[in-house]
């Protein structure tokens, strides 16, 4: 799989290590957690850096490709400002079905998405380069590691950490290099999610 990834010196993370170094701190095997449900591509959750599409059927000066902005919205023909983000392309299309019917006696719209928004991972710890990376959208936690040089000489091959927000709260998922690196159990399905934070101890 190809990575690519951009090193970010952040400041903030030398904090961030302080807090996930903890050997105490509580966490949950990967092999424990169940696996997420595969999600059909309506399902897909627009967000900032989304490059979409929007064909409105027999008008084209309406339709438009455009990336959405941080401030969640993209700009429509006719219709300026939309709001987009957290939304899917379906939820999308039909809104904007509604808001063109001054415009058009039956407005049929389509959104796709063309590019959807890479991932940004912070890694820190006992790897070769600390730091954020932007990885491939199915990137699991060896592409990860690869991308920040592997793993240093001190590190322990058993305490390599994910550290997610969920519902507003911090989980700490933790693995086996053997088991990344071989592609054993739940270790070889995880996929790394916006945000996330790789800890090597």
């Amino acid at each position: 799989m190809r990575v690519h990834f951009r090193v970010v010196l952040c400041s903030a993370l030398a904090a961030f290590i302080v807090g996930c170094g903890q050997t105490t701190a509580p966490f949950v095997w990967v092999d424990a957690m169940p696996l997420p449900p595969v999600s059909a591509g309506t399902d897909y959750i627009i967000g900032v850096g989304d490059l979409l599409s929007v064909q409105v059927w027999e008008q084209e000066k309406m339709s438009t490709k455009a990336r959405v902005r941080t401030d969640g919205k993209i700009s429509i023909p006719f219709l300026y400002d939309v709001v987009v983000v957290n939304k899917t392309p379906g939820d999308v299309a039909r809104e904007l079905e509604v808001a063109l019917k001054p415009y058009m006696l039956v407005p049929k719209v389509n959104v796709v998405v063309d590019e959807p928004r890479p991932l940004t991972v912070s890694v820190i710890g006992q790897v070769a380069r600390p730091g954020q990376y932007v990885v491939d959208r199915a990137a699991g936690i060896s592409q990860v590691l690869a991308a920040a040089g592997g793993l240093s000489a001190f590190a322990h091959k058993d305490r390599i950490f994910v550290i997610r927000e969920v519902d507003q709260k911090q989980e700490r998922i933790r693995f086996k290099y053997e088991s990344l690196t071989g592609a054993i159990g739940a270790a070889s399905k995880f996929r790394v999610q916006n945000g996330d934070v790789v800890v090597v101890e």
